[in-house]
């Protein structure tokens, strides 16, 4: 048995670093590359953010392992080398929540701060902007724990008289008790016997309660749309792909056009930097920016399409025009401090997932509730949230699993209605006719 609970110890830390490993590579295939070889404290939120949530989701596999190394010692505490799974499920969900209101908004700001204000000038305002989160999240926290921080058990009130130890036992269904009128068996007893045992939760599980319940709504809404949207957008995207291609004059003709609005693009950028520097950032400034910012969209989506439309045997040819029309877009994002946007971009995904990942585990452990029962996961994301004080009715009556539903089949009719439509292209510099 101990040998058994000593391999699950190593499994468990081999899969830790070859998680960690696999982000780091995720983190360098698909950064923008504008990010490369800077940005280093972002990219290392990134790389802990994505390695807890997938961690957080591979510990259900371990605890269910961990219950089975006990399945034949009385209690869990009876094997050796057991994993402590209560404790690292409330230390995994407290980093969790460390990282999603402090740690990666701290990134965001201090990345998205002006990049002409020394570090230390960045520092402080990255930390006033967390600080008045960090307020805001323990009052509420601390005034709904003080308030309704209780869980409320409903139990069964028994009880029986006591005798002296007879030489045989004579029990009936009419005499379930000990030679007594008492109630001592569930079975008959009246709805009388009903109690509610009130008792005040950890704090801890109380931190992993609300923040299951921000998941629980994101996780309906991303991930019911997104269950539907998947497969179908796969289909659709292979319907509408493209079955015609242009000569090697049509695309240099297209592509010497769009250059030439990425120059226009540039020009409109700088003067932004300009008014920038000045310090002239008003509502008029800021409305440009946006205005810029999806024009250089729009121009990655015609040069995206344009490349689809190429075949790309004859390429060598005509980089010429693709080249000069890349660098001049890495102008403007660079003017425009797109580089810290896309890495916030970034930041920000990571934080959904890291609250979702908190609502998939309670899913699962409700959903696939015989594969994880006697688990320190059923006891957190059963047994406690739905007792939990103002909030048991959301996860007894699985309000959140069936919004996921609804959401999906919805989504399902409306994709499957009007998705197939191929749509025109939004930007405004189109390709000519």
């Amino acid at each position: 048995m101990g040998d058994f609970n000593l391999a699950l110890v190593i499994v468990a830390v081999v899969v830790c670093i070859i998680v960690f490993i696999f982000n780091v590579y995720l983190l360098v295939n698909y950064q923008h590359p504008d990010d490369a070889n800077q940005a280093y404290f972002p990219k290392f939120v990134v790389v802990l953010g994505l390695s807890v949530a997938a961690i957080s989701i591979l510990m259900l596999p371990a605890d269910v392992a961990n219950r089975q190394a006990c399945q034949h010692a009385i209690y869990n505490g009876a094997c050796n080398l057991t994993l402590p799974m209560k404790d690292l499920w409330l230390a995994i969900y407290i980093l969790d929540a460390v990282l999603v209101f402090f740690i990666i908004p701290f990134a965001m700001f201090y990345y998205e701060g002006d990049q002409d204000k020394t570090v230390g000038k960045r520092i402080t305002s990255a930390l006033l902007w967390v600080g008045t989160t960090a307020i805001v999240c323990g009052l509420v926290l601390g005034i709904l724990y003080g308030l309704i921080g209780k869980v409320d058990f409903t139990v069964m009130h028994l009880s029986s008289s006591t005798t002296s130890f007879p030489n045989s036992w004579d029990f009936s269904s009419s005499q379930p008790c000990i030679s007594g009128a008492r109630q001592c068996s569930a079975y008959s007893a009246s709805a009388s016997s009903e109690k509610t045992w009130t008792m005040r939760t950890t704090f801890p599980e109380y931190v992993v309660a609300l923040a299951t319940i921000v998941g629980s709504v994101l996780f309906a809404i991303f991930g019911g749309v997104g269950i539907a949207c998947l497969p179908l957008g796969l289909i659709f995207s292979f319907i509408r792909r493209p079955k015609a291609v242009i000569t090697r004059s049509q695309y240099i003709k297209e592509a010497t056009e769009l250059g030439k609005k990425a120059k226009e693009l540039k020009k409109a950028a700088d003067s932004l930097h300009q008014e920038e520097r000045s310090g002239s950032k008003g509502r008029k400034w800021r409305k440009n920016v946006k205005a810029v910012e999806k024009e250089v969209l729009r121009l990655e989506e015609d040069v995206k399409l344009l490349e689809e439309m190429y075949p790309q045997g004859e390429k060598a040819e005509t980089s010429w025009a693709m080249t000069v029309l890349g660098y001049l877009a890495k102008l403007v994002l660079g003017i425009l401090g797109w580089g810290a946007t896309l890495m916030n971009s970034f930041l920000f995904n990571v934080g959904l997932i890291l609250l979702c990942s908190i609502s998939v585990i309670q899913f699962c452990s409700t959903a696939f509730a015989y594969y994880a029962q006697a688990t320190a996961a059923q006891e957190i994301f059963g047994h406690t949230l739905e007792s939990l004080r103002g909030i048991r009715y959301l996860y007894k009556y699985n309000v959140f699993q069936i919004a996921f539903v609804a959401l999906a089949g919805l989504t399902f009719v409306y994709y499957a209605a009007f998705g197939w439509r191929r749509k025109k292209p939004s930007g405004r510099f189109q390709l000519s006719s």
